[in-house]
């Protein structure tokens, strides 16, 4: 019965939220979709904390997604030792730089008393749950070595299975507790998405690209 809640309850739960909220929360309120940047109160510090932790996360979320989308092709790739080295030391040092950021980030408000005023309940949130799942993921890739190959194997599949509505939670359900608790933890940060200002993944700035030209008219004279 734990297996069940935390491997399929959960996982159902959390992406029904994930879509419900999300769109939701942008037909009554499409301007919340915003990462709500706090880079007009203070600059220098967010630099060393947002720069780190976004190439980090991406590497890793990167990662992620290749081997759920072509598996066959990782499996492929890793039979050189050399290149499983590779990807095993680019996953750690992405998973270090996410938390450097991330503390960086952390640091950066509690010292700032501006910042301070305007951490919201939902910022800590978020916080707590990315602190958990970049511990958790180091946890997994210092003890648990070669993930990228047995990700492939155990992981993906289970993951799938969820997407198709056919649960197969026998693989995971043997994996260790480290293993476990990222994966329970990678759900509770999806169902917990779209109430935090992590949405704003969801509007990447794109039509920037092609939009014209901002007018800008003074209404009195410029000295």
């Amino acid at each position: 019965m734990r297996d069940l809640l935390y491997f399929v309850a959960l996982p159902y739960a959390s992406i029904a939220l994930f879509f419900v909220v999300s769109i939701l929360r942008y037909r009554n309120d499409p301007f919340s979709y915003s990462s709500l940047s706090s880079q007009f109160l203070e600059t220098k510090q967010l630099f060393w904390g947002s720069v780190p932790f976004h190439i980090g996360i991406l590497t890793v979320l990167t990662g992620h997604l290749i081997g759920l989308l072509i598996p066959r092709q990782v499996m492929l790739f890793n039979q050189v030792p050399a290149r499983l080295f590779i990807l095993e030391v680019t996953g750690m040092v992405a998973a270090f730089l996410c938390l450097v950021g991330l503390i960086g980030l952390v640091y950066r408000r509690a010292i700032n008393s501006r910042l301070r005023a305007n951490t919201s309940t939902a910022d800590l949130v978020v916080y707590a749950l990315l602190f958990f799942q970049i511990i958790t993921g180091l946890w997994v890739a210092i003890t648990l070595r070669w993930g990228s190959a047995w990700y492939v194997h155990t992981a993906v599949p289970y993951l799938w299975s969820i997407f198709t509505f056919d649960p197969q939670i026998e693989m995971v359900s043997e994996l260790k507790l480290a293993a476990q608790l990222h994966i329970i933890g990678a759900w509770v940060l999806v169902g917990a998405f779209s109430f935090t200002r992590l949405v704003h993944v969801l509007v990447a700035p794109i039509p920037y690209l092609w939009r014209p030209f901002q007018q800008v008219i003074w209404y009195r004279e410029r000295k």
